[in-house]
């Protein structure tokens, strides 16, 4: 059984096993709430990066769609006239010690496969760092930063912030409401009234603020030059490969352009390798592109492989509360 059947499916051993892990939930819940409290009373200490941060992340473990919003968020800040850096801890790099800047073309493996996708695609410095605070300075002193985004550090209080953006996934929302290990959450479900705004990605009827992830152009991973429109893909049975926090959000979103899906789902951040490539059948093959700047390193890409780049879109409504909250806090 894995987490995802564990935390959000509705099979009775699953939830038997969730409700007797629950107690683990809610050791795991208190602690985050005194911690938290911790830093709110100041009785631990929280530190500022001397510009503006602004936060974005989640409640639950895995994929919402954070990483287009910043995208889509320093593209904004750009429009507005500041220059915005990006800070994250590097999920899965191999890069300890000290912050580092990360380059477009870095090694994923080495720096993450998050940290070289921003760096590639926002147009603005991108540090990462286990030590929050560090990353953010950095990005301040040595490359000039008016304000930081912070790409998934919700939790890490230590990094004082001036707005919070909390993402959720408008299918799984808080799966079964129950904290790690017994559900998906890192705190409870009340901690959505701190935050400064609160985005549900996808299916949101019934939220004031939400946002649509929007399919680009197929590229190529053998010859970026060339890209091809999702819906030329239609009548050809695809290979779809996903190994995001959520791939069925991946394919789903292909079906919805018309395609025929052969899905190939793997965990988050996975470490692609040249044997999980030639397992794939023949014929096309899309990813997305946290999988491309993986599968890019390890072969030789053929012709026939392709990722798909998305963009997020919120919605007006999200825009015009974004800038009251910036224009109240001076950024």
């Amino acid at each position: 059984m894995t987490p995802t059947d564990l935390w959000y499916g509705r099979a009775p051993p699953g939830r038997v096993l969730s409700l007797l892990l629950a107690p683990l939930g809610w050791l795991y819940c208190g602690v985050a709430v005194l911690r938290a409290l911790a830093y709110r009373r100041g009785w631990l200490a929280s530190e500022a990066a001397g510009v503006p941060v602004i936060m974005v992340g989640n409640l639950t473990v895995g994929g919402t769609g954070k990483t287009p919003l910043v995208l889509w968020l320093v593209r904004h800040l750009n429009q507005r006239g500041l220059r915005p850096g990006i800070a994250l801890r590097g999920y899965a790099s191999s890069a300890g010690g000290a912050p580092r800047l990360v380059p477009a073309d870095g090694d994923p493996f080495t720096l993450g496969d998050e940290p070289v996708l921003l760096a590639a695609r926002g147009g603005c410095p991108v540090v990462i760092g286990r030590d929050r605070v560090a990353a953010a300075r950095l990005l301040a002193s040595a490359h000039h930063c008016d304000v930081v985004v912070c790409d998934d550090g919700l939790q890490h209080y230590r990094l004082r912030r001036d707005c919070e953006i909390l993402v959720v996934d408008g299918d799984r929302r808080f799966g079964n409401g129950r904290c790690l290990p017994a559900g998906p959450l890192r705190e409870p479900r009340r901690r959505l009234r701190r935050a400064d705004l609160v985005v549900v990605n996808g299916d949101a009827a019934d939220d004031a603020f939400h946002m649509t992830l929007v399919p680009g152009h197929a590229v190529n991973l053998y010859d970026a030059a060339r890209s091809q429109r999702l819906g030329d893909f239609a009548g050809t049975r695809v290979i779809a490969v996903a190994g995001i926090g959520n791939p069925a959000r991946f394919f789903a979103m292909l079906r919805r352009s018309g395609l025929d899906v052969e899905p190939h789902p793997y965990p988050d951040h996975h470490r692609f390798t040249a044997a999980d490539l030639a397992c794939w059948p023949a014929g096309p093959v899309l990813m997305t592109e946290k999988d491309a700047v993986k599968c890019r390193v390890v072969c030789r890409a053929g012709a026939e492989h392709w990722y798909v780049p998305v963009r997020a879109e919120p919605n007006p409504a999200f825009v015009v509360a974004l800038e009251g909250v910036l224009a109240h806090v001076g950024i």
